[in-house]
């Protein structure tokens, strides 16, 4: 028999705590909607009242299947939690559940609120019941909890069972500082339980800052905690909260976890896991990280030709999972390492197929060794090595022909007095035998320059026919310069990840001495590179 998980994000509160991140309260609105689709259980919307943001979220809180939580801390010492300003501006928020955190570390307590250890745990009984009678459903975060636990374990103990006898659905442990290993955590778990804190009543939070937050936290379940606390791709202070982008997929798809437990997120819904990641991402204006596990662009990537090879065969020799389970795809990296394997693998996944020992193989193998002996590199550039294979075999259609292209970059003062720069792109291509004509200027809607990259790729992607509405989705969203060779022979190396409205994601690669050419023929090949993936007709 399956046991309930209980999955509780709180990327929107705790992740805003990283540093860099400020969510608008439209981008809010935006990731609950995901999560909400995902499936978590919980998704936990801010502290009401601690910032006009937050205040400005919950007055607009979204609908959502999951529980809209607020969060908020215990009422102060020396008033009553019903006169208590900052718990009622949390109460008011009308949630159907309401997060408090609270101390449970003695020498927090006494130096950090000064106040005595018995009327901390008045008002941790006081918060909780207040919550239980106004009918909401009352969760107590355990701030500090197994730093307390390992400095007076009866105290923290005391502290925890308060809550959980004032009516607290939920008592959540938290590593605050990060610095609990996975053993400590499963052994004082299990002696909260053994104290009287129900397993189905447990949570864990736990912080990454000795890289143990995910093992942290399966540690507890493992000794009998039901409610996981985490953020989407481990956002939080400091190195980050427990990251629930891990963590899912682990509950769901790795043994004894995948037996022994069932959550709110169905294995159809797991598919959008990647997706979910990189539009996290792309709301905070991050470069993904690469090796994320699971849902990173090289969590299913291989490079080497022995690794290729078995992979042709039968997948599971390399991947722990089919990375389509999380709405990942594999990927074999080619570059002058690679074999024939990994071509006929690759050439395979972009739906090319080519006999094992036709000539147009060694072919495009040398001509990758070539390049990539030029200054190029098809290891981090997929989509430009699809299309130099496809122009190898002759299987690259032309859906438009750039006639010239020209760039102005401008430096002068504003109205201000005060310098200013700001470039120009002119695109002219032919399109089904018509010349048009693009001018952009590279001023974003803020009315700062974005440079003359920038402005190419407006102006080529203004005006490109019946082909337009396809590439109306495609943005820019990474940009990595790099000068291969040193002195007067040197050479510059263009990387242009794009990413399209379906949340796919390519890489292309431009080579030249002048780094605005270069990186006009990896804009190039990305619009290319999406023509072809959507079916354009020629």
């Amino acid at each position: 028999m399956t046991e309930r998980l209980y999955i509780y994000d709180t990327t929107l509160r705790d992740g805003q705590q990283t540093q860099g991140v400020q969510f608008s309260t439209p981008e809010k609105q935006a990731i609950a909607k995901t999560l909400d689709a995902l499936g978590v259980d919980y998704i936990e919307g801010g502290w009401p009242g601690a910032n006009p943001t937050d205040s400005a979220f919950f007055h607009e809180a979204p609908q959502t299947r999951a529980t809209f939580t607020a969060f908020g801390m215990t009422k102060r010492a020396g008033r009553s939690a019903e006169n208590d300003d900052v718990l009622a501006e949390v109460m008011n928020a009308g949630t159907s559940a309401v997060c408090l955190v609270g101390k449970t570390h003695d020498f927090h307590v006494e130096k950090a609120l000064g106040i005595n250890l018995e009327e901390n745990l008045e008002n941790i009984r006081a918060s909780i019941a207040h919550m239980v009678a106004q009918g909401r459903e009352a969760l107590f975060d355990a701030e500090h909890f197994f730093d307390g636990y390992k400095a007076n374990a009866p105290y923290a103990l005391e502290c925890v069972l308060a809550a959980h006898e004032a009516g607290a659905r939920w008592v959540v442990l938290c590593d605050t500082n990060g610095g609990t290993l996975p053993a400590e955590i499963q052994n004082i778990t299990r002696a909260v339980i053994e104290a009287g804190v129900p397993g189905d009543h447990l949570g864990i939070h736990t912080h990454n800052d000795t890289e143990n937050a995910v093992a942290g936290t399966l540690a507890a379940i493992d000794a009998g905690a039901r409610q996981v606390q985490g953020t989407l791709n481990g956002l939080g202070e400091r190195c980050g909260n427990a990251n629930l982008t891990t963590l899912i997929p682990t509950l769901l798809l790795k043994e004894p976890y995948a037996s022994a437990f069932e959550t709110g997120i169905t294995h159809d819904a797991l598919k959008t896991l990647t997706q979910a990641s990189r539009q996290l991402d792309d709301i905070l204006n991050r470069v993904p990280t690469r090796q994320a596990p699971y849902v990173g662009a090289s969590a299913f990537a291989h490079k080497a030709g022995l690794h290729a090879s078995a992979i042709l065969k039968d997948p599971t020799t390399y991947e722990h999972i089919d990375p389509e389970a999380v709405g990942n795809t594999r990927i074999i990296p080619m570059s002058n390492q690679a074999g024939q394997s990994n071509l006929r693998r690759r050439l395979a996944e972009a739906g090319i197929e080519v006999p094992p020992g036709d000539p147009a193989l060694p072919r495009i193998l040398e001509a990758i060794k070539t390049r990539e002996a030029m200054g190029y590199t098809y290891d981090s550039a997929q989509a430009s090595f699809e299309l130099l294979a496809r122009r190898e075999l002759g299987r690259m259609p032309e859906f438009f022909e750039v006639k010239r292209y020209k760039v102005t970059v401008e430096r002068r003062k504003n109205k201000y007095d005060r310098m200013v720069s700001l470039s120009e792109a002119v695109v002219v291509v032919k399109v089904d035998g018509e010349k048009k004509l693009s001018v952009s200027e590279s001023l974003d809607e803020g009315g700062s320059d974005r440079g003359p990259v920038n402005a190419l790729s407006k102006a080529l992607a203004k005006d490109l026919g019946r082909y337009q509405s396809l590439i109306d989705d495609v943005k820019l969203v990474d940009f990595k310069v790099r000068i291969t060779q040193g002195g007067t022979e040197a050479v510059t190396r263009v990387i242009i990840d794009s990413q399209d409205g379906q949340g796919r994601r390519w890489s292309t690669v431009g080579v030249s001495a002048n780094i605005v050419d270069a990186s006009f023929e990896a804009l190039l090949d990305a619009v290319n590179w999406k023509l072809l993936r959507d079916g354009a007709a020629i």
